[in-house]
């Protein structure tokens, strides 16, 4: 589902248009993602959890060369879904 479906669902459930359902898709989207660059969990009840994972600078190959090299340390989005998201998965 893209995110043009998302918003044409929301629209049809709360008789709103597309544009006025895109437009509160692309606040919930920005808004996750700038807490997420400040390194805040958001947690949206009944849906699951979005975490900001650091990872430590760690050594590694190139898998051409098989040279040594060093990975970067990073930041990575994660997302843990709730009990009732897992549920739905496997009934």
């Amino acid at each position: 589902m893209a995110n043009a479906d998302l918003a044409a669902k929301i629209a049809g459930e709360q008789g709103i248009t597309n544009g006025e359902a895109r437009k509160i898709l692309d606040t919930v989207f920005r808004t996750i993602a700038d807490a997420a660059a400040r390194g805040e969990e958001v947690s949206l009840h009944g849906f699951g959890k979005f975490k900001v994972k650091d990872t430590p600078e760690r050594a590694g190959r190139n898998p051409a060369t098989g040279e040594a090299i060093t990975i970067k340390a990073s930041r990575k989005l994660t997302f843990a879904p709730a009990k009732a998201v897992k549920d739905k998965l496997t009934a």
